[in-house]
């Protein structure tokens, strides 16, 4: 085949293009099934139902439809982006967006501007309950249970720089601190080698305690899981072992303890399972009795919340850390709890909850912050990030109804979906033709009439 030219001469558009004309990406079908999803579920009735009071029925700016704006930060999953800017320009450019938006090719999409202030109006009760109609057609598919939950938590980067941070006392920024050291050991003008030299030796030197940055005081200096450190908070997911659906998400400090962090996480996921399974139909498989087993990371372990899940009707499957042998007068319910944890823990349900929860934790931080952009995040402040998070893992959530429906979960995967297709089709063709060879006794049939169906990089080795 002759290698195309390109023409020289001035290329003349058309005047009219019809809009069945236009080309369609391999991310249209996915879009489309999305959108029959949420109109079958009758999404954008409930959004403008909750987010009623929130617009005013005659004056003001012209607003962004609730179904668009919760639409918008969907998009930020599938398509793994991480800022609203972001998501505003990808929704310009691109015609499958426009079809999932419902934006007419005549019409200008939103900016950042208004997806910000959007954002900013609708409070996070509202985007909290987004969340929960997302589980409620999970409910209603058959991909929530409700009975065994895994608790994990990971951190996100602050939008906030560390060389800004400033001392809770007196408002004094790090470099000045140091300059005032410097002066206060006698070295006048101290050089930045010097300076440098001298943090190095100080202890407790980035304490939240004393530091905080002026503009996101919820974040939290803290050491990352790379060795660096960085201004962060800290995202801690429940997810249902059965399932793999995430049934609660919380932003807190990235400076708190797992033990401390655990019980908003649990409270919350325990009302939310509660709420959605008032809701269901005896045809919805949700578990009746409720949130029965929690497993956790040894990190999450201690006396005193094995007690409290103990008297809640809760079994714990916390794998126990090494402290040595333990002393136990005085305190029988801390003993029976953990004596009945470790049980649990070496039967064969323990140890296979135990790799559910390693499985089904990591995959949901690997998607909704590895591949879905948010482990950086471009919002301060708990409830701004909050908001955001919900919806991000809404949107993950309906990618598990996608994926056991077409077998895919974003529009990146169903592009990688036609690739493995057409790259099995080739191979299941080249073993029959060597089949044929071998024991039809006649030469094997050439390979170049199939060149459209092999996958891209292999038309070479067809020969």
């Amino acid at each position: 085949m002759a290698m195309g030219t390109r023409k020289q001469e001035e290329r003349q558009e058309r005047l009219w293009i019809a809009a069945a004309e236009l080309p369609r990406s391999a991310g249209h079908p996915f879009y489309e099934r999305m959108n029959e999803l949420l109109e079958e579920a009758g999404f954008d009735a409930f959004v403008e139902q909750q987010c009623r009071s929130f617009y005013a029925p005659k004056m003001g700016r012209p607003s962004l439809a609730p179904g668009i704006y919760f639409r918008l930060l969907l998009i930020g999953y599938f398509e793994g982006l991480d800022a609203e800017r972001g998501i505003a320009w990808r929704a310009a450019d691109s015609l499958g967006l426009r079809s999932f938006l419902r934006i007419g090719l005549d019409e200008a999409p939103p900016d950042h501007s208004t997806i910000s202030r959007t954002r900013r109006l609708i409070d996070v009760e509202t985007h909290r309950e987004v969340f929960l109609w997302v589980l409620q057609v999970l409910a209603e598919r058959g991909l929530l249970k409700g009975k065994t939950i895994g608790i994990d938590a990971t951190t996100l980067e602050a939008n906030a720089a560390l060389r800004s941070i400033v001392r809770r006392d007196s408002g004094e920024g790090y470099q000045e601190f140091l300059t005032g050291l410097a002066k206060e050991s006698g070295i006048a003008t101290p050089t930045r080698t010097e300076l440098a030299r001298m943090d190095r030796k100080r202890n407790k030197k980035g304490s939240n305690q004393e530091w905080e940055h002026p503009h996101d005081p919820d974040a939290r200096i803290t050491k990352m899981k790379d060795g660096t450190t960085h201004l962060a908070h800290k995202a801690e997911h429940a997810v249902d072992l059965e399932s793999g659906a995430v049934v609660a998400v919380t932003v807190q400090g990235a400076d708190q303890g797992d033990t401390t962090t655990m019980k908003e996480t649990f409270i919350v996921a325990a009302e939310q399972l509660a709420a959605v399974g008032e809701e269901a139909t005896a045809d919805e498989q949700m578990n009746e009795q409720g949130l029965q087993e929690v497993v956790t990371d040894k990190g999450y372990h201690s006396s005193q919340m094995l007690v409290d899940l103990r008297e809640l009707g809760v079994r714990s499957y916390i794998p126990e850390p090494q402290r040595g042998r333990r002393h136990w007068w005085g305190k029988p319910s801390e003993q029976a709890a953990v004596y009945g944890n470790r049980r649990r823990l070496r039967a064969k349900r323990g140890k296979r909850l135990l790799r559910q929860r390693g499985e089904l934790l990591e995959r949901t931080f690997a998607h909704i912050y590895g591949t879905g952009g948010m482990r950086r995040t471009h919002l301060r402040g708990h409830q701004n990030i909050l908001k955001r998070l919900l919806i991000h893992v809404g949107a993950f959530n309906l990618s598990l109804i996608l994926r056991r429906e077409i077998g895919v979960g974003t529009p990146r995967g169903l592009q990688g979906l036609r690739n493995r297709v057409l790259s099995c089709f080739w191979v299941a063709w080249m073993v029959l033709a060597s089949l044929w060879e071998r024991y039809g006794r006649r030469k094997a049939p050439s390979a170049g009439r199939f060149k459209l169906f092999m996958p891209p990089g292999q038309e070479l080795n067809a020969a």
